[in-house]
């Protein structure tokens, strides 16, 4: 890196060119971080402006109606949708929006602009607080960009309505990338007793219930992410099947192994457990306990969904540890289906890291 490249603010628009001074893209630079080059375009004539990111957003837009997906959807997922380190999710007239790029940050008059002539959003929510920030030399905050929004929004999803906060919620305020998961773990569950583990805001928990379970508890440790499952229980008449406990899923789990408690289908869809590489044994050892304690609560003949949002954990490491948990719980299984995100949410061929939500379905004896 020479001394001119080394100056250029954080952020900046470069050219990319070889070492014979071909072109090879335009894109935004970052001299002070591991990843220091974002392509945006490869054509030489592309301005990277308020035309550019329209342009895009039809694109992703127009992609996600052929996959027949509405208004509530991940519309831009970085690097997969050509706009590495821009995530926006949209919630019928409200958008949730992470820059967690420089170059980004820079854009964000432009894409901003761009977000107001495609979509006319009633809000636009900066969720601008990731920790990759941090590591592009940029400032973690959150603030309401445009328009009003109330802290209870309705979410359509597998024909419920949920409610996500995408002011003070978690991430962008809800998990568009289990969308598909959602439904294909309900697909099992009538007349089934279900535990679903970091329910959040009752995701798979209120499905299983409006597909016939018998019985459905939430655990989660994040009592706002809990009142918002109780809001959606009610809305969607699910009461009676649902309750929700507010507490460590590890503690909890614990006490059930104690007195015995099991249930037919048991979900446990953690938070991430690695969220560096440096993370990586200790993270493996959290899914291999977490394993072990679900296959302890599992009846038998029972399923057990289990996931990672971790994209340093990779399938064949996730499914290691899994399988060592089931060991030590002295329990047998089959894998019946592994899962991976939503279709919003592309993986880029060259960027296995984009992938980075993966599950397993297993048959427990």
């Amino acid at each position: 890196m020479n001394g001119a490249a080394k100056a250029l603010e954080r952020g900046s628009l470069v050219d990319f060119l070889a070492s014979d001074g071909a072109f090879l893209g335009r894109g935004t630079y970052n001299p002070h971080t591991l990843i220091a080059g974002r392509i945006l375009t490869r054509k030489v004539t592309q301005e990277i402006d308020q035309h550019y990111f329209a342009h895009q957003f039809r694109s992703a837009l127009a992609l996600r109606q052929r996959m027949g997906l509405g208004d509530y959807c991940r519309l831009i997922h970085a690097e997969g949708d050509g706009l590495p380190g821009l995530i926006i999710d949209r919630f019928g007239p409200h958008l949730s929006v992470q820059l967690n790029s420089a170059g980004m940050d820079a854009l964000w008059p432009s894409i901003k602009a761009a977000l107001l002539e495609v979509l006319q959003p009633a809000a636009i929510m900066l969720h601008n607080d990731s920790s990759i920030r941090s590591l592009e030399g940029l400032e973690r905050t959150s603030s309401l960009d445009h328009g009003a929004v109330s802290s209870a929004i309705p979410v359509q999803e597998n024909g419920l309505t949920y409610f996500a906060d995408i002011v003070g919620g978690q991430k962008t305020g809800w998990y568009f990338d289990q969308r598909d998961n959602h439904a294909l773990v309900a697909r099992f569950a009538k007349d089934c007793t279900v535990l679903d583990l970091y329910t959040h805001a009752g995701g798979f928990a209120l499905l299983a219930a409006k597909c016939g379970a018998a019985r459905v508890v939430g655990v989660d440790s994040s009592e706002p992410a809990l009142a918002l499952a109780r809001q959606a229980a009610t809305h969607n008449g699910l009461d009676q099947s649902c309750e929700w406990h507010k507490a460590d899923v590890f503690e909890y789990m614990e006490r059930l192994i104690g007195t015995r408690e099991a249930y037919d289908i048991v979900i446990a869809d953690p938070p991430p457990f690695v969220k560096s590489r440096k993370d990586l044994a200790a993270g493996a050892r959290g899914y291999r306990k977490l394993a072990r304690l679900s296959a302890l609560t599992t009846k038998p003949s029972g399923l057990l969904y289990i996931a990672s949002c971790s994209h340093n954990m990779d399938l064949a490491r996730l499914t290691a540890e899994v399988a060592q948990g089931l060991s030590e719980a002295r329990r047998n299984g089959q894998i019946l289906f592994t899962t991976f995100a939503a279709t919003d949410h592309p993986v880029h061929p060259h960027l296995p890291e984009s992938a980075y939500l993966k599950g397993l379905v297993i048959r427990l004896d």
